[in-house]
């Protein structure tokens, strides 16, 4: 489970602006991608990669 924030001061750096969207954008690039594997979206918790 990867938090919104941990994402934006790991992948981003702390200069981000925590109410971009720039999370979301990536996120639907990965979704993308990834084909079978998926991101999946936990409210209020953060993003997790579920695999079958």
């Amino acid at each position: 489970m990867l938090a919104r924030e941990r994402l934006l001061s790991h992948v981003w750096g702390y200069d981000v602006d925590p109410g971009s969207n720039v999370v979301d954008v990536y996120v639907r690039y990965l979704r993308r991608k990834l084909g079978a594997a998926r991101i999946e979206t936990v409210r209020g918790m953060g993003h997790r990669l579920v695999t079958d």
